[in-house]
């Protein structure tokens, strides 16, 4: 059995906000704890752990188990003190144990290499399809406008990625996105995904 080789990361938890290996999450800013949590990490590895929390309670609330390291590759410092960032996913991680540094943002030792992380091969054409068929589907039933276009173009994981960070899915779908084992299991996940948000939708819509 492989002995984690453990890195300690601070913790941003953030409901509804994922962040994939190869993907940019841009993020404001603006609790004192978490501009810290920022200038902290800029004095230091550069890195932040994006994770959701378990629940919507004050606090400390539970989180998941698995997150992903996020690279600052942004940044935009304002005069109140907010900042503007962008991350860069490196790898997912899981949570070994939180540590308390007496900040106040959490910490956590995390086990990094817990997924293969690796650039994955294609998606199976047909795969690819359908997933590009049902964010057109949902896209129409949302009124969204999308330069489709420009969306073809994009690289499998990249698209599988991107969709599933704007999608208006709940944490625990969000979550199981993020936790697939591979690229081809995510985006049959999001397929799967797209096709009951969009019947959800259409269905409240006929209600209305």
């Amino acid at each position: 059995m492989r002995k984690a080789a453990t890195m300690r990361v601070p913790l941003f938890p953030l409901a509804g906000a994922i962040l994939f290996p190869r993907s940019q999450l841009p993020l404001h800013i603006f609790e004192a704890r978490y501009r810290d949590m920022v200038r902290d990490a800029l004095d230091g590895a550069g890195q932040i752990g994006m994770i959701q929390p378990l629940s919507s309670e004050e606090g400390r609330p539970p989180l998941y188990a698995v997150g992903c390291v996020g690279e600052i590759v942004g940044v935009e410092e304002l005069e109140d003190g907010r900042y503007n960032i962008v991350l860069s996913g490196s790898n997912r991680f899981r949570i070994v144990a939180e540590t308390e540094l007496g900040t106040d943002y959490r910490n956590a030792e995390i086990d990094p290499a817990a997924f293969d992380d690796r650039e994955p091969p294609p998606l199976p054409l047909a795969l690819r399809s359908d997933v590009e068929q049902e964010a057109r589907r949902l896209g129409d039933v949302l009124g969204l406008a999308v330069d489709w276009a420009a969306v073809g173009r994009l690289d499998d994981e990249m698209l599988v990625n991107a969709i599933a960070q704007v999608a208006p899915f709940d944490i625990g779908a969000k979550q199981a996105l993020l936790e697939a084992e591979s690229l081809e299991a995510r985006a049959d996940l999001l397929a799967q995904l797209m096709q009951f948000q969009r019947m959800a939708t259409s269905a409240g819509a006929d209600i209305e």
